[in-house]
C-alpha cells in the first residue's frame, strides 16, 4: 500500500507508505505506517509558513494518544486491510494526521538530547 493517498474532508491529500517504513525517527522501532501532509506554522515574525511534514505511527511512542490508539488498533488487529474497512482506515488517517498536526517541540525533552549527544 505503499504511496497511497488518503483524502480528508478537507480535500488535503495525505501521502501513505504502508510498504517498507522506516523506523520511528523518535525510538528507531518499527513504525506501522508513515504520512506526508501539509503543515503550516507562524514564524517569528508571524507571517505564516507554509511546507510539507512527515509523521510515523509507532506503537511505542504513539500509544495513549488517542487517534493514535484507534488506528493502532486497526493496523494490529487486520493487518491485512481489506476493502471494507478502507473508509475507516481513511477516517483513522485523518483524524491521527490532524492530531499530529498540533504537536510542538516539546524544549526541555530537545535540550536533554542535545545534551546527550553532546551538542548543548
Amino acid at each position: 500500500m505503499a504511496g497511497r493517498h488518503v483524502t480528508n474532508p478537507d480535500r488535503e491529500d495525505i501521502l501513505l507508505n504502508l510498504d517498507d517504513v522506516p523506523p520511528c525517527t523518535r525510538c528507531v522501532s518499527d513504525a506501522l505506517l508513515r504520512a506526508r501532509f501539509s503543515h503550516s506554522w507562524q514564524n517569528a515574525t508571524g507571517k505564516i509558513v507554509s511546507g510539507i511534514r512527515t509523521a510515523e505511527l509507532c506503537p511505542s511512542c504513539d500509544r495513549g494518544r488517542p487517534a493514535a490508539d484507534e488506528l493502532l488498533t486497526l493496523l494490529t488487529v487486520d493487518e491485512q486491510l481489506d476493502t471494507d474497512r478502507i473508509v475507516e482506515f481513511g477516517g483513522l488517517v485523518a483524524a491521527w494526521v490532524e492530531s499530529v498536526r498540533h504537536h510542538t517541540v516539546d524544549m526541555q525533552l530537545l535540550d536533554d538530547e542535545r545534551l546527550r549527544h553532546g551538542d548543548l
